[in-house]
């Protein structure tokens, strides 16, 4: 099913939603936001998904983040946006973020919420809540800093700096800058290469990194992730492939 402004799709084991209102710089209104969670709760929800690949229409913009139309006349709650930043960095899937263009505001954050972030040449990023008068909650200044380090997060958020996309790889919001025609081809076939690899020992790392980065991870949790995956038949595939000199076939189990 597909939405007009937020269209989802899954195909193997990859998931993909793109953020469709390129007239609106791809914002996103509660009603995007609503479809958002669902869509994201879905994929947790649905085994065979293994990796999700998140873009947006256009060759403009990836994200505008919050409506500020939306923001202005009330119909906007902020917390709504909090919620689908928090859900989207605890996806049980590795996520990856191909942008189709610059981004801003709150784009970018949901840029960082994902584990993976492929950028193309000549778009640039623009945060300008202090322009306009805004602070950002705990959350997402926390996820700046956690993810970029203190000085750029204030490169960022506080001098509301606009910085290109070599300066975005530099600096390690970018993971990889290719150019716009290639971008949906390199991002699909990185998206496949997650997806071929070991599903429970890729979940596993990325919920015990992710707790080891905000100070949650249980370590029982983590011994018993890590067991689990060490009883896998996953584990048995992939140490008979690498023997017999073969591509695994992993089935999640």
């Amino acid at each position: 099913m597909n939405d007009a402004s937020i269209r989802f799709s899954s195909e193997g084991h990859i998931a993909r939603i793109v953020l469709n209102r390129p007239g609106q710089h791809n914002a996103l209104g509660a009603a995007e936001i609503s479809q958002l969670h669902d869509r994201l709760a879905a994929i947790d929800a649905d085994p065979a998904i293994r990796v999700l690949l998140l873009t947006g229409s256009g060759q403009r913009t990836f994200c505008a983040g919050a409506s500020l139309s939306e923001f202005r006349s009330g119909d906007m709650n902020a917390g709504l946006f909090t919620t689908l930043t928090d859900r989207l960095a605890r996806l049980r899937v590795p996520s990856v973020c191909a942008l189709n263009g610059s981004v801003f505001g709150g784009g970018a954050e949901i840029a960082l919420c994902c584990d993976y972030r492929i950028g193309v040449t000549g778009s640039r990023l623009l945060v300008p809540a202090a322009r306009i008068g805004l602070c950002y909650p705990l959350n997402g200044l926390q996820r700046y800093v956690d993810k970029l380090g203190l000085s750029v997060a204030k490169r960022i958020l506080v001098a509301s700096e606009e910085l290109d996309a070599d300066t975005l790889l530099a600096i390690g919001f970018l993971h990889r800058v290719v150019q716009p025609d290639s971008l949906q081809a390199q991002s699909e076939a990185f998206a496949a290469h997650l997806a071929g690899l070991a599903p429970l020992a890729v979940q596993a790392m990325k919920r015990i990194l992710g707790g080891i980065a905000d100070g949650s991870m249980d370590p029982a949790e983590a011994n018993r992730l890590a067991d689990a995956c060490a009883a896998s038949a996953d584990l048995r595939e992939g140490l008979a492939a690498q023997r017999e000199r073969r591509t695994a076939r992993f089935s999640g189990s």
